[in-house]
């Protein structure tokens, strides 16, 4: 199992829920809200008056024949308009209670 940590401008809400929603993924924790710039060409999303735009962030723990279907639609999300951002990690899962 892979845990997949994804960070997105607020504005991809929908179509990350819609992704989830499509793909089966039911269990996910979502933080609204989430500050932070992107490393290499991302805006700052810090809710100031100066870079208004927020971030979220949800992670999921999916099997891993899931992942590359996740992360091909998260691409995908990405190519719509890159100044808006979205990125995802994945980690190993060694075990789970």
């Amino acid at each position: 199992m892979k845990a997949i940590f994804i960070i997105f401008n607020q504005a991809h809400t929908e179509r990350l829920e819609y992704v989830f929603d499509r793909l089966g993924i039911r269990g996910y924790t979502w933080w609204q809200e989430v500050q932070g710039r992107g490393s290499e060409t991302g805006e700052p999303r810090l809710g100031t008056h100066t870079w208004p735009e927020m971030n979220s962030a949800a992670i999921t723990v999916i099997p891993d024949e899931q992942v590359e279907i996740l992360l091909e639609d998260i691409r995908k999300i990405d190519e719509v308009n890159r100044e808006v951002g979205i990125r995802a990690f994945v980690w190993e899962v060694m075990k789970t209670v």
